[in-house]
């Protein structure tokens, strides 16, 4: 029994280093060096505007602009920009840049999240459309009057190019102006301040003597760049897409996914977002509108969309109608994601141990409320959560600590029996009746703790709120890896420490790969964040002392 139990222990090291291993690999090929980052280059400008050049030569064939049916296509005018094409708007949070041909948001950068932690660094840039890199929000009208068509945007006027919201204002709108044959259109984003969530609203005047019909759609649009290359181990953060369904609350698509078919689904309200470490846009549609939801790649280039097409919307000859969605660009906050719409703050992927998750960092942001440090706020949780499972792991302990007081017994019915299996086998299991030790005892306890550790593990790994915090001297991002690797070199020596405390193996071989453990952990924690290591660490020191109180307990006993 003893035999199978380590046997299985060392299996699954065995199985967690490999996984490691490949890992690593990937993330090498995935972040080998560019001499640019595409993510800070400046907006790209397509020369002709208003027309989207199709690698195939057949707009048909790969129109980013969703299709409805039947659609009949009006001729737009031309029109002239006042002023020049992007058009500049800050906030407190957000300094975007919208594009007057199609309206889209070319460019969107987070004022209170910087792209490096320092004195001068930048905020991070989101959004982006440069010469190597695509990543924009995209919005239109398409259907019977719809403005936007295959092969085709509108180009849209603007009173000034730059928009700035001042300290005192509540909301800052920023309108783009557009004639159209018998209608005119006023496309309008709205920004609030302190908030991440942007208002897209068309307001559509009908001139005309016939009833003005279009459909909504908002879309998300970019290539397959990673953006995460902070770390170089450890399971990589989700990059993708997901919407919200009838069956599922978080469906998941990456790239290859849409490689082999695009996906369809309709649902009442719902949102469509692009996920991403520490960040996600997406498009949140009415609440009370039957929206149709599409994700698929953009023919033969290296772009795929996810977005939304709304409820046909008629405004009735010489009235005004609207048609409106919301747009959130910015952080993982899970309070304000769940505000915005139902479902939305999965999206901060804890896997499917989520319900465990979740209380976890409810616990961890309450303890930071107080502590006002995520890195202590880190080691109190530890604390907590070791605390609670306490009864758990000293009946593990105690079974570890009593198998490790009969090690003497055991080795004397090895060199007694060592050439009789059965023999030997029989001894023992009566060495474990007569001292009333069960050998499966040490290993329960620590699987049923095991989905809290899994789950905290993934908080911390998701937690937006950890990136460029600090913790202690040279500690000043838990995100990143420990720039003097102390935390991996602690955590070695507590997993060392720790084994001292066990049972040895009975088997030479197994005691040699038991003892390569500390080593080869410390060796990928190296390279994993220091918030998560910080965890690790804490837990191995917080065992250390329970294992040894325990065993000095027992080994006090007759």
């Amino acid at each position: 029994m003893m035999d199978w139990q380590r046997s299985s222990l060392i299996a699954a090291i065995v199985l967690v280093f490999g996984y490691l291993f490949i890992q690593w690999n990937e993330f090498k090929e995935a972040t080998s060096p560019v001499s640019t980052n595409p993510m800070e280059e400046s907006v790209f400008v397509p020369e002709e505007p208003g027309v989207l050049n199709s690698p195939s030569g057949d707009p048909s064939m790969d129109s980013e602009i969703p299709e409805v049916s039947p659609v009949r296509e009006t001729a737009l005018p031309e029109s002239k920009i006042n002023g020049g094409r992007l058009v500049q708007v800050q906030t407190d949070v957000l300094d975007l840049t919208i594009d007057t041909v199609g309206g889209d948001i070319v460019r969107a950068a987070l004022r209170k999240h910087l792209s490096e932690q320092s004195n001068d660094g930048k905020p991070y840039v989101i959004l982006n459309r440069t010469r190597s890199h695509t990543y924009v929000a995209q919005s239109g009208l398409i259907g019977p009057n719809g403005t936007d068509r295959k092969g085709q945007r509108p180009v849209f006027r603007t009173r000034q190019t730059e928009y700035k919201l001042e300290q005192e204002q509540e909301e800052l709108i920023v309108t783009l102006e557009l004639d159209q044959p018998g209608a005119k259109i006023f496309k309008h984003y709205v920004f609030y301040p302190g908030e991440y969530l942007i208002g897209v609203r068309y307001e559509v005047q009908n001139l005309s003597d016939n009833p003005w019909q279009a459909y909504l759609f908002g879309q998300v649009k970019r290539d397959t760049s990673d953006p995460n290359t902070a770390n170089a181990m450890g399971p990589r953060p989700y990059l993708g897409m997901a919407v919200n369904t009838e069956e599922t609350n978080y469906k998941k698509l990456d790239f290859e996914d849409l490689d082999e078919a695009a996906f369809k689904t309709e649902k009442l309200g719902g949102w469509v977002a692009m996920v991403q470490h520490y960040f996600v846009s997406a498009w949140v549609p009415g609440k009370e509108d039957r929206n149709h939801y599409q994700l698929r790649r953009l023919g033969s280039k290296s772009l795929y969309t996810a977005g939304f097409t709304g409820p046909l919307v008629e405004v009735a000859p010489g009235q005004s109608g609207s048609l409106q969605a919301d747009f959130y660009v910015g952080p993982k906050n899970q309070q304000r994601l769940a505000d915005i719409s139902e479902h939305l703050d999965l999206t901060i992927d804890y896997g499917w141990l989520w319900w465990v998750a979740k209380p976890l960092f409810w616990g961890l942001d309450l303890i930071n409320q107080i502590l006002n440090n995520w890195g202590w706020s880190i080691v109190m949780l530890t604390v907590v959560v070791k605390g609670i499972f306490y009864p758990l792991s000293a009946a593990s302990y105690r079974s570890m600590a009593r198998m490790r007081k009969l090690q003497p017994e055991m080795l004397r019915l090895k060199e007694l029996y060592g050439d009789d299996r059965q023999k030997m086998s029989q001894e023992t299991m009566n060495l474990y009746k007569r001292e009333k030790v069960n050998p499966v005892g040490g290993c329960l306890p620590m699987l049923i703790q095991m989905p809290v550790f899994i789950a905290l593990y993934w908080v911390l790994n998701e937690s937006v709120e950890l990136r460029h915090s600090p913790w202690i001297l040279w500690i000043t991002d838990l995100s990143v890896k420990d720039p003097f690797y102390v935390l991996p070199v602690l955590n070695g020596i507590s997993m060392y420490v720790l084994q001292t405390l066990q049972p040895a193996p009975p088997d030479p071989m197994q005691a040699k790969v038991m003892k390569i453990m500390p080593v080869a952990f410390s060796f990928f924690f190296m390279f994993f964040p220091a918030g998560l290591v910080l965890y690790w660490t804490v837990n191995s020191i917080l065992s250390i002392a329970q294992q040894w109180i325990i065993t000095r307990r027992i080994e006090s006993e007759p």
